[in-house]
């Protein structure tokens, strides 16, 4: 079996102490240090609205896309919790994930969930 280079991190807990302290840190880290050649950041429900509403989140969510962390948001999230276009203005990008979601389970990809 291949090594696994591409990680997947589901963040789907607002806590803003949580996000600053595991998932910033970890997955900016990872790409500094070469743990991880590609790393995505997805978020998901209540992160949604944290990010789009807390200006040191928003910080955070910038330098990471600027370190290589592809970000991307579910936009069934950002729709039901009306913060679609400030997700966006962030430059992440908003899709649909239940399917790709999906697939990343099914193929045994390397996901982490916070």
């Amino acid at each position: 079996m291949a090594e696994k280079t591409h990680l997947y991190l589901l963040w789907t807990n607002d806590n803003k102490l949580t996000a600053e302290k595991m998932v910033f840190m970890y997955t900016v880290n990872s790409l500094i240090h070469g743990w991880w050649e590609k790393v995505t950041l997805i978020i998901w429900g209540a992160t949604a609205k944290l990010a789009a509403e807390d200006k040191e989140i928003q910080a955070m969510i910038l330098d990471a896309i600027e370190k290589g962390v592809a970000v991307s948001a579910c936009k069934a999230c950002t729709e039901q919790l009306g913060v679609t276009e400030e997700i966006k203005a962030l430059g992440v990008e908003v899709k649909y994930w239940g399917v790709p979601l999906t697939e990343v389970l099914k193929q045994e990809k390397t996901l982490l969930t916070i």
